[in-house]
């Protein structure tokens, strides 16, 4: 049956019921009275209810980080922990209405934090961002990140500003950075990001037309890659390497 993610109002958790615990970037599955405050319904594994909370004291000293958890997989617990770490995050910046301050309450009915004074409502929040493999010819444009201390390269990514597309957020964030202009944009695919709570969506565009300039407040250093050259790139799991690979895929010899 697998991992089915939902919010069902009426899930009450039970002593043998599974808890997603996260505190620190660390994930561990523990009992309802392993946690602190009220566990909050996440979905559902193998047809049993599923619940996210943080742990009543410090994680374990062998429970995996989340991203290593992901890494490993992503299987069904991953999943689970993903949605887990950005629903706990979502709460935890959501504990007071950002309207008239007063302290928020979780609706009996949905997924949302009600202000019981003013009536304000806070559902859960996404930041939609774009991702793009840009190339020309047989090769493809990588950066790596001003200030980062991961020494692999990747491809550009943006947050999507209000008023625009998710074709102009593409063009945009590439003309930024990069300094260049892309032409056929075309949507890959997109996947859930924890850290703490993006929507990763993912596009190839060729290159247009402009050298390459770059952001320094945003990049260290950017340049065109052949597909059979490539330099340390993003872990296998992550949207940036898929597309990565499946821009250079059919130029490989």
């Amino acid at each position: 049956m697998g991992w089915e993610p939902g919010f069902d109002p009426g899930a009450l958790p039970q002593p043998s019921s599974r808890v997603v615990a996260i505190a620190e970037q660390r994930v561990a599955v523990l009992s309802p009275d392993e946690v602190a405050g009220e566990p909050l319904h996440v979905g559902w594994l193998d047809g049993e209810p599923v619940f996210a909370a943080a742990p009543a004291g410090a994680p374990p000293e062998d429970a995996p980080t989340l991203r290593a958890l992901l890494a490993e997989g992503p299987d069904d617990l991953a999943l689970a922990a993903g949605r887990a770490a950005q629903l706990l995050d979502w709460e935890a910046t959501h504990r007071f209405c950002g309207r008239c301050g007063t302290a928020n309450e979780r609706s009996p009915r949905e997924l949302v934090r009600v202000c019981p004074s003013c009536g304000t409502a806070a559902y859960p929040r996404i930041s939609p961002a774009v991702i793009m493999a840009v190339r020309r010819g047989d090769e493809v444009l990588l950066a790596r990140r001003a200030g980062m201390t991961r020494p692999f390269w990747s491809v550009l990514a943006g947050f999507v500003e209000p008023g625009e597309t998710l074709e102009q957020a593409v063009a945009r964030e590439v003309h930024e950075e990069a300094g260049i202009e892309v032409a056929d944009i075309r949507y890959e695919g997109s996947q859930p990001w924890p850290f703490p709570s993006q929507l990763m969506i993912g596009f190839t565009a060729a290159y247009a037309a402009g050298e390459l300039r770059i952001d320094e407040t945003e990049l260290a250093e950017a340049g065109w890659f052949d597909a059979d050259a490539l330099p340390e790139i993003p872990p296998a799991f992550t949207i940036a390497h898929a597309l990565i690979v499946g821009a250079t895929a059919p130029r490989r010899r």
